[in-house]
Formats: C-alpha cells, structure tokens, sequence
C-alpha cells in the first residue's frame, strides 16, 4: 500500500508498466466534471472508474481485495477515509473471491485508517485488503485499475 499526493506521482512510474497511462489520467483537468462509469485507458488492461456518490459507514462496509488488478484511488473532492488490512491476516471471507469481477470481501476490521483528503491517492496492491468510501461526506474519486501482468 502506498499512499501520497499526485504531485509526487513520477516516483511511481516504474512499478508498472500501466501506471504511466494511469497516472496521466489523473492529471487531466476534467476529473470534477467527467461522468461517473468505466472510462477506457488501455483496453481491459487499463482502465478508469469514477465515482460521484455520498460516503460510507465504517459499519456497512468490508474490505476488498483483488487479484488481478492494481487501484490507484485518487480522492478528487472530499474526504476518503479508507481501511487497510495485510490480505493474508485476513480470516473473514463474506464473499468468496469473483473471477470475472476480480473481488473478494472480508468481515475483518481495518488495522489502520488513512484519512485521504483531496489530491491524495491511495495504491493498493493484490496483497492489500482495504475499505474506501469512508466519509461522512460526498465524495468523487477516481480509480484506475492496472491489471498486474502488464
């Protein structure tokens, strides 16, 4: 898991090859205004999702994890508080991992909670499990998702 703002986002290029594309997406201007849904980057290989949507309770939501994709989870207005958890502590399974959605749920608590103010992103990896959504408040975001075999 890393988290940081976007201005620092050069230091990460070179983890992926996805993430030069999606971090290019990140810089674009139109993030408040562009409609929420899945907007293509590089095929089903790179991709955008943007969400516009009121936050979560820590109570109604679990963590997630994925398998075959990579999040970078910039906050573009509001306040995320997202959860984390290492996937292997993780004991819970409510839903059993989807192949072709790429998720799997736990009932397991957070070890840790990051509070993602606007122009921070949050990277999580196959090996983290972790709950975004968290606020009090609306919150828009936009995910890339970069399949980890690039």
């Amino acid at each position: 898991m890393i988290l940081d703002v976007l201005d620092n986002a050069d230091r990460y290029l070179t983890l992926n090859k996805g993430f030069r594309n999606g971090f290019a997406f990140l810089m674009r201007s139109d993030l408040h205004t562009l409609a929420p849904g899945r907007h293509e980057i590089s095929t089903d290989r790179v991709y955008a999702l943007v969400e516009d949507a009121p936050g979560r309770k820590k109570q109604d939501a679990e963590l997630e994890a994925h398998e075959k994709y990579i999040d970078i989870q910039l906050v573009v207005s509001g306040l995320d508080t997202m959860g984390w958890k290492r996937k292997q502590t993780c004991t819970q399974i409510s839903k059993a991992y989807h192949p072709g959605k790429d998720i799997e749920f736990y009932k397991d608590a957070p070890d840790l909670w990051l509070p993602v103010s606007a122009g921070m992103f949050a990277i999580f990896f196959p090996e983290d499990a972790h709950m975004p959504m968290i606020s009090d408040g609306h919150l828009r975001k936009c995910v890339i998702k970069i399949a980890v075999d690039q």
